[in-house]
């Protein structure tokens, strides 16, 4: 039988998080790894889990996440959209918490591409008048 679990995805930068929110005691593996072994900061630490604190549910539910590309930066930032994401399934009316602490919101910015005839995306080559 399988067990309740809810599902969020969070996207920052490069980085890609798959979050899986299940009733628990606040056990959170990421990539099969323990929280404290995968992300070294303690800040980071905060960043991923600050959805479970703002609402309150902090120890209420087991995370399994799975993470890819960027740095572990971009992927905290992923991971907590992840998790409100997830929350608003458990219960829409998390959102005006969520939504008020800015944790709903998809960060756009990206690496812009190099171009042509550019040694960047923007910095180009150096001039010479002769």
């Amino acid at each position: 039988m399988a067990s309740l679990q809810y599902y969020g995805t969070g996207r920052r930068k490069n980085a890609v998080a798959r979050v899986f929110l299940s009733p628990g005691n606040g056990k959170v593996t990421i990539n099969k790894r323990e929280m404290d072994d995968y992300f070294d900061y303690e800040t980071l630490r905060t960043v991923m889990q600050k959805p479970l604190v703002e609402t309150g549910t902090d120890g209420q539910y087991d995370l399994k996440i799975t993470t890819k590309g960027g740095g572990f930066t971009g992927q905290a930032e992923a991971i907590q959209l992840g998790v409100a994401r997830a929350l608003l399934q458990v219960d829409p009316d998390y959102r005006k918490v969520l939504k008020d602490n800015g944790m709903l919101t998809r960060d756009s910015r990206m690496k812009e591409r190099k171009k042509y005839g550019l040694k960047g995306a923007r910095r180009a080559p150096q001039f010479s008048k002769r």
